[in-house]
């Protein structure tokens, strides 16, 4: 995206960029001719380049990021982490007699938690001056409205809770920068370690490659405007109810 500055952003992070989605954003946006920062639980801290390490468990490392980019005044942050199946296979839950407490806590901790610790550190960084964006992964099965099925109740109520912090952040964020922005992306079903699981039998085109999601997750992201921070948008545009 090109405004009358120039190239936008000039300066982007993507946390989650050793994932499938996270990866593809960080290469587009290089594209662009961006500068991106990585971040990711499996990378290394690199003090020559732009790659990090983070730990949502261990907030010091997203504070460590803050301090390294204070001067760097990034104009979009992205937070493309996330988690449907656990590492030692637990899936969503189909069914409420499958709750577990330690299940939930750790996928809230992950989808929920985590996201909001990077808003912490990360918020107070974005310019006042010009245009910004934080935008994290959500999902459609995260809007109330729009839940006809039930189950995944982990999954659902991580995502849901995650909208509610963006549109908490927003209102805060639009009080100190008039151009900036909070949304949450719906990035469809993409052929990522998340998706893996449940992909046999989707209907044919319904999956979607990582590159093809980044690109149209920053479409989405380059026509949103003031009056859409604190909404969640899919990966066409269109506004998810809450």
């Amino acid at each position: 995206m090109n405004d009358e500055r120039g190239i936008w952003p000039e300066t982007a992070v993507v946390f989650g960029a050793s994932g499938g989605i996270g990866r593809a954003l960080g290469d587009a946006l290089e594209a662009r001719g961006c500068n991106v920062w990585r971040g990711g639980r499996s990378l290394r801290d690199d003090p020559e380049g732009r790659t990090f390490r983070f730990d949502f468990s261990d907030e010091q490392t997203l504070s460590d990021i803050a301090a390294k980019l204070k001067d760097v005044s990034p104009q979009l942050v992205i937070v493309a982490t996330g988690v449907l199946t656990l590492d030692d296979g637990t899936g969503p839950e189909r069914s409420y007699k499958r709750l577990d407490a330690a299940t939930m806590a750790e996928v809230l901790r992950i989808n929920t938690i985590g996201p909001a610790l990077v808003a912490k550190h990360m918020l107070p960084l974005l310019p006042r001056d010009r245009r910004c964006v934080f935008a994290a992964l959500s999902a459609r099965v995260g809007s109330i409205g729009d839940n006809g099925l039930g189950g995944w109740h982990s999954y659902r109520a991580s995502k849901a809770a995650l909208n509610m912090l963006l549109m908490n952040f927003a209102i805060e964020l639009g009080r100190t920068h008039d151009e900036g922005i909070v949304v949450g992306l719906h990035p469809g079903t993409v052929d990522t370690a998340l998706s893996e699981p449940f992909q046999s039998g989707l209907p044919e085109g319904q999956l979607t490659t990582p590159e093809d999601a980044a690109s149209n997750l920053l479409a989405v992201i380059d026509a949103l405007g003031p009056d859409d921070s604190g909404k969640v948008f899919d990966w066409k545009g269109e506004r998810i109810p809450d």
